[in-house]
């Protein structure tokens, strides 16, 4: 896994309040050759014959999918806002994307002549969203599904960020229980069911929401069970989760089959927020043509081939990766498994053919791809009225400028320029707090985009607006200031590459002056070479303190910190956003704007 995938992260509480007042099992193709395909029914075309667009026996049914919207309603930026593509002839190119505006005209282009067509998520549909939707507990992102036609989602971890009692209001509609109601027509909630199969009441021992729902349409049935990964708990604030139970993604989606089964409906698709990680970064490579390199790995791939056959789909996300994969299930039998990246920028088009005289899928016959929301063609005009009444009321805040940059200051790779930045924002901050403050930490996670040059509206070229800001950073984490002793800051270090981040490491993001290095070569917590780690030139002390800014997550051991949350004497600051603001008005101007950092403060052995 990638240090800095970028969906595993979390966010706190809202600034709605003060604003408005791995390593894992590897399925590649050559474990697949035996489950292939039998390539006379690899197109239905062995069932067309019979009616396979539903003139007879056989009812094909589309299921148009995609995940991890985030509340994304306006088209993304720079990287976050582009897919790779793969050419006939090897070579990639990058292509603008996502959008709500155009994802409803591309869905709704799909749908046409489907008779039988279903549309189901992934799950994080909001949390960690742009200010346009943020700002407003997401209301606008669900009015956007609503008018979508979206007629299924699985929970995702991000719609724990508020609670079950918010994730409750966004289901059922209401007026926010502090904020009020936003317009003159109170907030309706969703149209559509959100499944929380295996998220249980503690009190109760019940899922929280419907744990599946039954698509049903002249005499055809299918069922879709929904679940979030196991561990929720680990990524969400103790807050967003409190009184609640995650349970096994399999045994769930296992128990629900049985009794889907037992009501009649046979043809069942899993909505799983856990996924997987590619072979290739391209959206349409061909996951299961034979040879090294291609397939899928990651926690999903063991979930698939856990889940029972009885699950003919499965409709995953959280890793914000693109691939349509076929992985065996149980019996041996080659099974359906897609993700549509994140914020809106694919959908996945599914063809399951629907056996009227079984009641069930005919899976020879499923096919799927993945599909570019590009910016080509016309925008949805309902859409454009929504992010218009939307933005009307987000401007006054949205629109002032915090900063200057000289060029866009990207969040990939191991250490990011752009996670440099906010981690000396905090340690800037955290002196004006505690002027004994030495060093400061990020979480990758917790940088949802990056800060690009080019103008996203009519603020100019390198100005960083206010919602920019808030879209880097949406979590309103506070920046809290603790002691910790040199051996617990080494521990710290280590935790990235060992423990539960020892197969997906989580590299922190670090404050200028503190340098190491990291051997990709070794294994776990040795990856970190302890001789290595210097502040401000010298070797850490293991018996001297250390006072350490980081965000409120990560200050009570979020992401597989377990020391963090050992620190002591801890003063809590401001949210972490107001001190990125501070920082870029402090440091930077029209005429001296501030430089991508260099991003070599951790110095990479692989």
């Amino acid at each position: 896994m990638p240090a800095t995938a970028p969906s595993h992260h979390p966010r706190r509480r809202r600034r709605t309040t003060r604003l408005l007042a791995a390593a894992a099992t590897v399925v590649t193709a050559g474990a697949l050759a035996a489950a292939a395909l039998p390539a006379s029914a690899n197109a239905g075309e062995s069932h067309r014959g019979h009616g396979g667009h539903g003139h007879g026996r056989y009812q094909d049914v589309q299921l148009l999918s995609f995940n991890d919207l985030h509340g994304n309603l306006e088209p993304p930026t720079g990287s976050s806002g582009r897919v790779t593509e793969v050419q006939p002839d090897g070579t990639t190119k990058t292509i603008d994307a996502g959008g709500i505006e155009y994802l409803a005209t591309h869905l709704r282009e799909a749908r046409k002549g489907n008779r039988y067509s279903i549309t189901a998520a992934g799950g994080d549909m909001v949390g960690a969203s742009p200010l346009l939707s943020g700002l407003f507990h997401d209301e606008p992102t669900i009015e956007a599904l609503n008018k979508l036609d979206l007629d299924v989602t699985s929970v995702g971890n991000h719609e724990f960020d508020e609670g079950a009692k918010e994730l409750a209001r966004l289901q059922n509609g209401g007026c926010h229980p502090t904020e009020g109601c936003y317009t003159d027509e109170e907030f309706e909630g969703a149209d559509f069911p959100y499944l929380a199969a295996n998220v249980l009441d503690e009190k109760t021992g019940k899922p929280i929401l419907k744990p599946y729902w039954v698509w049903k349409q002249k005499g055809v049935k299918v069922g879709f069970i929904g679940v979030t990964l196991e561990g929720t708990p680990d990524i969400v604030s103790a807050e967003g989760v409190k009184g609640l139970a995650f349970k096994d993604e399999v045994e769930t989606i296992n128990k629900y089959a049985k009794e889907l089964q037992r009501q009649g409906v046979k043809s069942i698709v899993a909505l799983v927020h856990e996924g997987g990680f590619p072979a290739s970064s391209s959206y349409n490579y061909d996951c299961d043509s034979p040879g090294a390199g291609d397939g899928i790995s990651g926690p999903i791939a063991d979930i698939a081939k856990n889940v029972t056959p009885q699950v003919d789909a499965l409709v995953t996300g959280h890793t914000h990766a693109a691939y349509v994969c076929t992985i065996p299930d149980p019996a041996g039998k080659p099974r359906m498994v897609t993700s549509a990246s994140s914020f809106g920028r694919l959908y996945t088009d599914t063809t399951l053919t629907y056996d009227r005289a079984t009641g069930d899928i005919a899976r020879t016959a499923v096919k799927s791809a993945n599909h570019v929301v590009t910016r080509d063609v016309p925008k949805a005009p309902d859409m454009t009225r929504l992010i218009d009444r939307w933005s009307t009321l987000a401007a006054p805040i949205g629109n002032r400028a915090i900063g200057y940059i000289s060029g866009d200051i990207d969040r990939g790779g191991t250490e990011s320029p752009l996670g440099d930045l906010i981690a000396d924002a905090q340690l800037a901050y955290g002196k004006t707090q505690d002027p004994e403050t030495d060093l400061a930490l990020m979480n990758p996670g917790g940088i949802r985009a990056p800060l690009t040059y080019a103008a996203s509206g009519g603020e100019g070229d390198g100005v960083v607006t206010y919602a920019e800001g808030f879209t880097v950073q949406p979590f309103a984490n506070t920046v809290n200031l603790k002691d910790y002793t040199g051996a617990q800051l080494i521990q710290v270090l280590k935790e990235q590459v060992s423990g539960p981040n020892e197969a997906a490491p989580k590299i922190l993001q670090i404050s200028s002056g503190l340098t190491y290095t990291l051997d990709l070569t070794k294994t776990g917590a040795d990856r970190v070479v302890t001789d290595s780690i210097r502040l401000d030139g010298a070797p850490i002390d293991e018996n001297a303190t250390y006072r350490v800014a980081s965000n409120s997550f990560l200050a009570g051991g979020g992401d597989g910190f377990p020391t963090l949350n050992e620190g002591t004497n801890e003063l809590v600051g401001a949210d972490d956003l107001t001190a990125l603001e501070q920082y870029l008005t402090a440091n930077s101007s029209a005429a001296d704007p501030i430089e991508p950092p260099a991003a070599d403060r951790i110095t990479i052995v692989q």
